[in-house]
């Protein structure tokens, strides 16, 4: 198979069918789309395609054919039939200013209405999108596709200004309201983002929208599957483990048969012939990271989070669940599907290597704040691990702990509990990229951490204890058996107690013992 140009950031359809890019077809479950209704809504993390298969919308209702020959829908679409296209997008502009959004929207429907020729006679923004639909629909003679790109952003780029966040939800609300009110005008209308707000909050004016966002049959609707890299991106593949590329990307799931890559990751990977963070790297999760210290959220609990369909989908300016946030971001994906009852949940966990290893990066430069303190004490936590230095690894965390500074205590009482030691001892191993389970279930427990590496396998328990010495971490991984579910690897186990003091905020034993190899 020849190897084509990597479609890398390109988000216009016709660029990448006329410039001979790699091309996975999604146009099949356009074609399942039209059959089945006419408004639709798509939540999905950043980068995963979403702006693609709107302009691929746009084209094939525009009746670009030469865009679509060899296409699934090519063969099955009326292409003497083409209907105006009114797309809105907010992937860029300044929307933490009071004005910024209504500015933004302004200046979009004026092109809009230049390229239709439509005169604006109305000063507000809904009467002038309500008026361009219908007056496009009457001189085309044919009903009006409308899609908007990002229909979040102005809210979530506004969210450290809680205030001008919640003024522009309630303007989008009077927007988009305007789709529903326009029905008979519209021929089909497809709205995407990352999150997804309650109806209550946003869509109260568009209740009649059908969301796909954990709709198993629209699961692979934006990102690439296995069978896409085995197929299309064959040639890209030589040279590279595969194996490998679906630990450190494979993993998002919305209720299908299949897992999903992003897009982002895939096409950089194959660009830089190496692994690496690249779509994590794209854009800082500072507002995730600080709310999950503010909220006192684990690490260790992160890849064992529980939320219902209803919570997942719950997200509003004054009222975001961390399960919400950190799924509907892509940070987390469903694992499992669990139902008791008539009552459905979804265990969730880091969709693979590449985000479990770099958001606990990431939670770790929030309390190092130093990041070459931060990269030196990770390269040495390998180094110590790799040479089974336990005394070195004491004194690793010893010092690491006593770095932290006592301004981050005052008036933060969360290193009064277990488990922001866990979360600090747990990220700097996650960090690494190392294969790591947590809250492990046995017979006799769940242990807190297991770590294999290196043809080693660390147990470790970890306490918080009133007094130094207690021996208490010890004696339960002794007592609880833990070590039995890893004999049959015939690896070296080596038993690991940490014991922390409230008082000093620091380490105060850190014993290790090794079972024989049975």
């Amino acid at each position: 198979m020849t190897r084509r140009k990597l479609p890398i950031g390109i988000q216009t359809f016709r660029r990448i069918r006329e410039d001979g890019c790699y091309y996975v077809d999604k146009t099949p479950f356009i074609r399942r789309l039209l059959d089945g209704g006419t408004h639709y809504f798509l939540s999905r993390p950043r980068r995963f395609g979403k702006s693609l298969f709107l302009d691929t919308l746009k084209a094939l209702f525009e009746g670009d054919e030469a865009l679509f020959e060899g296409l699934a829908i090519h063969r099955d679409w009326d292409w003497s039939v083409r209907h105006p296209v009114v797309r809105l997008s907010f992937g860029s502009g300044h929307f933490t200013e009071p004005d910024g959004l209504r500015t933004e929207v302004t200046d979009q429907l004026r092109t809009l209405e230049n390229d239709a020729g439509v005169t604006a006679r109305h000063d507000s923004t809904a009467a002038r999108f309500r008026h361009l639909i219908r007056t496009t629909h009457a001189r085309s003679g044919q009903r009006v596709v409308v899609l908007v790109d990002e229909y979040d952003k102005p809210i979530l780029d506004a969210l450290d200004v809680p205030e001008v966040a919640r003024a522009n939800r309630d303007y989008l609300r009077g927007l988009y309201a305007v789709i529903k009110d326009s029905d008979a005008h519209v021929r089909f209308s497809f709205l995407t983002g990352v999150s997804k707000f309650s109806k209550v909050s946003l869509f109260s004016g568009l209740n009649n929208l059908t969301d796909l966002t954990l709709d198993p049959e629209y699961s692979s609707i934006c990102g690439y599957t296995d069978a896409d890299l085995d197929t299309v991106f064959a040639p890209e593949l030589p040279g590279l483990d595969r194996d490998a590329i679906r630990e450190w990307y494979n993993g998002y799931s919305w209720l299908g048969e299949e897992r999903v890559y992003n897009p982002f990751d895939i096409l950089l990977l194959f660009r830089n012939r190496r692994f690496g963070a690249w779509w994590f790297e794209t854009g800082t999760p500072t507002f995730l990271v600080e709310t999950l210290f503010r909220r006192r959220v684990s690490s260790v609990c992160l890849g064992e989070m529980v939320g219902s369909s209803a919570l997942l989908s719950t997200f509003d300016v004054d009222d975001i669940a961390t399960e919400a946030l950190l799924f509907q971001t892509g940070y987390l994906t469903i694992c499992e599907e669990q139902q008791r009852g008539g009552r459905i949940s979804y265990r969730l966990g880091y969709p693979n290597r590449e985000v479990r290893r770099s958001l606990n990066e990431s939670l770790l430069g929030y309390l190092v704040r130093n990041p070459s303190c931060q990269e030196a004490n990770s390269n040495r936590l390998y180094d110590l691990l790799e040479a089974n230095d336990f005394d070195g690894l004491r004194t690793l965390f010893h010092a690491f702990y006593a770095s932290i500074p006592y301004e981050w205590y005052t008036g933060n009482d969360i290193a009064r509990y277990e488990g922001y030691y866990a979360s600090v001892f747990y990220s700097y191993f996650a960090g690494l990229g190392l294969d790591i389970t947590v809250e492990d279930s046995t017979s006799h427990g769940r242990l807190d951490m297991a770590v294999r590496f290196n043809g080693n396998v660390y147990l470790f328990e970890l306490k918080v204890v009133e007094m130094a010495g207690e021996g208490t971490a010890m004696a339960q991984l002794k007592a609880r058996g833990y070590a039995e579910k890893y004999r049959h690897l015939g690896e070296p186990i080596h038993l690991v107690a940490v014991e922390f003091s409230r008082e000093t905020r620091n380490i105060v034993a850190f014993e290790v013992e090794r079972e024989r190899v049975r």
